[in-house]
């Protein structure tokens, strides 16, 4: 592809114009201020200008109520999603209240239209097919989504509707930024009505093109599917960060065909290699193109969408194109690497071994979320199930082990095999996954958990204290009076208390500081 040139509007006076008097001033004067991502006011404290990497404190005075005051006065109206903007700009105030409504800290970010960034999926996007786009926030999705949603009015003459739901595409405002070109712009009451207007947008305003930021719903995801059937080009963004991921999500796994388990016949199942439940594509996927956003300038495109789910549904490692843009502006186009090869792949990307299955697990007084971030942090091919039929282990923790429920000994009666984990943390979930794939290595000792109180607490730290409500967990069952733990913090507490809990016993916190502790009381 060509070398194409980028050029940047930010409209970054218009923010400036805003702030109090003596804030104006300061980040009037700071160096790069074509790199500024957000200005940061919190009540008492100094106020911070954030850049890539950095942060600058922009004056020694602490923010005051009056400070906020006049920049919420400046801005528009806030809506149910705490944000407001400046009229026809991009920039986004988001608002931190207290209990009683008052605002106590605001995020000011910088809306930039950077036109030229869609080169690098231009082929794609021209082609007419639907395309779902992932990443990470702030890595440039709405970005290049507000690009192609310019392209393809202006350039390609299509009829585009922008579904705005908090005016991030089209900036603030009753007029749209000129970031969209010629796309006409729906904005969305509430959020909760967005999947409402998507339908609206196809009924009323005969779209070729509809541009969407965030299908997070399944009534979103339903609503797309809608749209897609109807002949319209798709063009969004949802939560997730690559399509393994989006495939674990069962609301939105429907953006890309779901998935449901299907009972093989003996004959299929011998010819297949298979056990007798598979998972398989459900239906025909609402987007034809994933694409992947690594960082802003490298992509993974995996086309033809429901081939790809397949193969991956059959253990097939995913394969995607990958696209970089150079330091010089060229667009490469680098070819999937066979999986025989093992080469390299671009940091971001799962590398998964070819005689690897996917690995269907049943949860049991497991963590859902917890497992599904020890299965992205390794990269492994994992589904979590809800039915034993549809499961190829049993994952549990030790204390319910012991306790022997009713689901797990059914579980062991249909041959399932149990695995046992010592406590519900991502720590012992990651060793168990790396044990169970052959991975190399430990599991990272120092895995952070955020207590209630925002402090961190440490899987070392953690590990013991577990132990010791696992085993106050078994004395009060089995003799059906209360057991006393020793003290702990507030986070390593609150990790005791949700254990117990989902053993089915009561705790309560007694003492006081630092001799704070848990008691385990039979229900």
């Amino acid at each position: 592809m060509s070398v194409t040139q980028q050029a940047v509007t930010d409209d970054l006076e218009l923010l400036l114009e805003v702030m109090p008097l003596r804030l104006r001033d300061a980040l009037s004067r700071l160096p790069d201020k074509e790199h500024l991502l957000e200005v940061v006011l919190d009540l008492g404290r100094v106020p911070e200008a954030r850049f890539p990497g950095r942060v600058i404190e922009i004056d020694e005075t602490s923010v005051s109520r009056e400070d906020l005051t006049a920049v919420v006065e400046r801005v528009g109206r806030f809506g149910d999603d705490n944000r407001a903007g400046i009229e026809r700009t991009l920039h986004r105030i988001s608002a931190i209240r207290n209990r009683q409504g008052a605002v106590i800290g605001l995020t000011c970010r910088v809306g930039r239209a950077v036109f030229g960034t869609v080169d690098i999926l231009r082929d794609v996007i021209e082609t007419g097919r639907s395309i779902l786009l992932l990443g990470r926030p702030g890595v440039g999705k709405t970005t290049l989504l507000r690009e192609a949603t310019r392209v393809l009015a202006d350039d390609l003459g299509k009829r585009v509707v922008v579904v705005d739901t908090s005016n991030e595409i089209a900036g603030d405002g009753d007029i749209p930024h000129p970031g969209i070109g010629r796309a006409r712009r729906m904005q969305v009451p509430s959020s909760e009505k967005q999947h409402a207007v998507m339908i609206e947008a196809v009924e009323n305003h005969m779209p070729e093109v509809i541009v969407i930021d965030e299908i997070g719903t399944g009534a979103e995801a339903l609503a797309a599917r809608t749209i897609a059937e109807r002949g319209v080009q798709l063009i969004a963004t949802a939560h997730g960060n690559d399509l393994d991921n989006l495939l674990q999500n069962p609301t939105l796994s429907d953006l890309v065909g779901g998935i449901h388990a299907v009972t093989l016949s003996d004959e299929e199942a011998r010819r297949r290699r298979t056990q007798k439940t598979v998972l398989e594509r459900k239906a025909p996927p609402t987007f034809d193109v994933v694409v992947e956003i690594h960082e802003r300038d490298r992509l993974a495109v995996h086309h033809e969408i429901a081939l790809v789910v397949d193969a991956h549904l059959r253990g097939e490692p995913l394969r995607p194109e990958i696209r970089v843009r150079t330091e010089e502006g060229k667009v490469e186009i680098r070819e999937p690497v066979a999986p025989e090869s093992r080469g390299p792949q671009p940091a971001g990307t799962a590398t998964l071994r070819p005689e690897r299955k996917i690995l269907k697990i049943l949860p049991y007084a497991v963590t859902r979320e917890k497992l599904e971030r020890a299965t992205a942090d390794l990269g492994v091919p994992v589904y979590l199930v809800d039915e034993p039929r549809m499961a190829d282990v049993v994952l549990t923790i030790k204390s319910q082990e012991r306790r022997g429920p009713r689901a797990l000994r059914d579980a062991e009666a249909r041959g399932l095999p149990i695995e046992v984990i010592r406590s519900n943390t991502t720590f012992q979930m990651e060793k168990f996954l790396r044990r169970w794939f052959g991975i190399k290595g430990e599991a990272a000792p120092a895995e952070a958990v955020e207590g209630g109180d925002g402090h961190e607490t440490f899987a070392d730290d953690y590990e013991a204290p577990l132990q010791e409500a696992e085993r106050a967990i078994d004395q009060v069952l089995d003799r059906g009076h209360a057991v006393e733990l020793s003290p702990q913090d507030k986070p390593i507490r609150r990790l005791q208390h949700e254990l117990v809990e989902r053993s089915g016993l009561v705790t309560q916190s007694k003492g006081v500081e630092p001799y704070r502790r848990v008691v385990v009381y039979p229900r």
